[in-house]
């Protein structure tokens, strides 16, 4: 990557640190890419990055093997563990060699200044990758370039790091049920969800040239979250090969998402029992990886009681709203056995994003299981 370079940076020199190599789209949005990572970057939050990049950033950084392993943190701004694991982990070694070059895409800082996903006037940096719904967004444009760059690079792993606004345990999600994917997932939590929806992410378009993760550690801010994923990172980066044998069976806990629950767009929700045309349980998001059996209540219709969700299919499973969700005397429940993951009592999550997945148990194969 250093014939992209316009000069190295040195160390500590943070008024250069706005080189930038190539610029992307004719909108403006435009990647730096440095050589260095300046010292003065560990103790900087990453609400505070803008003062210290100018955008969306590519660090290129040595290691004893030349194949980088790629991590991108804050495709979402207010996903803050990714930012502090990679502080973490080049803490943890300074002054000595990487195993494994690294290479780190630092993405949406102007979110992160504002501690929100995504700006009004962007598009989501996780859902603009290779694929994406959005091929004409200046965003789109900007991960196409950022892909290209790394593939050339022959890339041992991708890493995606994500926090979600939930109540849920870590885990790992995967786009391919290859071995060597379930092997990186695993290397995280034993619990790996396998999805093709929604499209557009890092870890989709990353997976078709790179095994590649996303990383999901539960709510920003978290200590034990940001030393779980530096973990994590010095281990991928500290791997030579992944094992030739299959990951044991008992070893993981398997899922797919089978639909994506959102609200309408012109629809009102509430958690606090307040008419709505949907009141949530104030408590749903506790339900996340339970195994919940049909009849599960999720809430109660408000207004006249008509609205529906949109039940959007969210993997291989027949995924239409009748076989998922009921409404029986104004309650919402559901239909049939799921476990739900990323529920969120976050309003604007849900305005931006969903209001959660449901999932099944699957195999090796991406079949079904029984009863799950």
């Amino acid at each position: 990557m250093e014939e992209y370079l316009v000069r190295r940076i040195d160390q500590g020199d943070t008024k250069r640190m706005g080189e930038t190599i190539r610029r992307t789209s004719s909108a403006g949005t435009q990647l730096s890419c440095f050589v260095v990572f300046p010292h003065e970057l560990l103790d900087v939050a990453a609400c505070d990055l803008w003062r210290h990049l100018p955008g969306p950033s590519l660090f290129s950084l040595p290691g004893r093997d030349k194949r980088p392993l790629f991590v991108t943190v804050l495709l979402h701004g207010n996903e803050n563990t990714g930012w502090s694991a990679i502080q973490e982990l080049l803490r943890q070694h300074q002054g000595r060699d990487l195993p494994r070059r690294l290479l780190v895409f630092v993405g949406n800082i102007d979110a992160a200044k504002a501690d929100v996903r995504t700006l009004d006037n962007q598009t989501d940096y996780n859902r603009t990758w290779p694929g994406t719904r959005y091929p004409e967004a200046p965003e789109a444009e900007l991960m196409r370039q950022i892909v290209d760059l790394v593939a050339a690079e022959r890339p041992f792993a991708s890493v995606d790091i994500h926090n979600n606004s939930g109540n849920n345990p870590h885990y790992g999600c995967v786009n391919h049920l290859g071995e060597n994917y379930l092997h990186l997932a695993r290397l995280f939590s034993r619990t790996v969800v396998f999805f093709t929806r929604p499209v557009g992410v890092q870890s989709a378009a990353m997976g078709a040239v790179c095994p590649a993760v996303t990383l999901e550690c539960g709510v920003p801010g978290s200590r034990s979250a940001t030393a779980h994923a530096a973990q994590f990172l010095d281990a991928a980066l500290s791997l030579d090969h992944f094992p030739e044998h299959p990951v044991p069976a008992p070893d993981l806990d398997l899922l797919q998402t089978a639909i994506i629950l959102r609200v309408p767009p012109d629809a009102s929700f509430t958690y606090d029992g307040s008419d709505a045309d949907f009141r949530f349980a104030s408590n749903i998001d506790r339900l996340n990886f339970s195994e919940l059996e049909a009849g599960t209540r999720l809430g109660t219709l408000g207004g006249n009681g008509d609205r529906r969700l949109a039940v959007i299919p969210g993997g291989e499973f027949d995924a239409d709203a009748d076989s998922y969700i009921d409404y029986v005397d104004g309650e919402i429940r559901l239909a049939q056995s799921a476990i739900p993951a990323m529920l969120t009592l976050d309003p604007r999550a849900v305005r931006l994003d969903c209001l959660g997945y449901l999932m099944h148990r699957i195999d090796r194969s991406g079949r079904r299981i029984a009863g799950s």
